[in-house]
């Protein structure tokens, strides 16, 4: 069987005996499939509440308790080693760090590194938990499998102060 192209729009005609009796059904149209539609993503969340468990205590006597954090920045994390008291004692980076990213505390306008100084060392050590927790986001730890007897554990990836990833 030979085919030839018409001179009209370009359609294929069938040359021979059998032309008109086998002469194939015209194509159904392609039909492109079904767009997937994307999954819904939850949005990025940026601050994380928090309640101290003994509070900050203003001049005035004023508990706060309740307070905000956001993730922290490479930035956050970089800015407190030019500071001359991180230079000076490096366990003071949680301090200025913390300054940084606490964006709410209680009713107090402004929260600042010398706040996060006059802190409760109980309420310090929550910070830095809570500080680690979100910004590592489960991400520290590994489950690994022992070589000699294949008895699963996990081990600690992260760094093992505040600033230290």
């Amino acid at each position: 069987m030979r085919r030839t192209a018409g001179r009209t729009g370009g359609a294929v005609a069938y040359a021979g005996p059998e032309a008109a009796e086998t002469a194939p059904e015209p194509a159904a149209p392609v039909q492109a499939p079904p767009a997937q539609q994307p999954l819904p993503q939850e949005p990025l969340r940026t601050e994380f509440p928090f309640q101290l468990p003994r509070g900050y205590v203003d001049e005035s006597g004023t508990v706060h308790r309740d307070g905000t954090m956001r993730l922290s920045t490479a930035r956050d994390e970089l800015v407190p080693l030019r500071d001359v008291r991180v230079q000076e004692n490096p366990a003071y980076l949680s301090v200025v760090l913390l300054g940084r990213v606490i964006t709410r505390l209680g009713t107090l306008p402004l929260v600042h590194d010398g706040i996060v100084e006059n802190m409760f060392a109980s309420d310090l050590a929550f910070l830095q938990d809570f500080y680690r927790q979100i910004n590592a986001e489960g991400h520290t730890r590994a489950a690994v499998r022992c070589p000699h007897c294949a008895e699963p554990f996990e081990v600690e990836l992260g760094g093992s102060r505040l600033g230290e990833s």
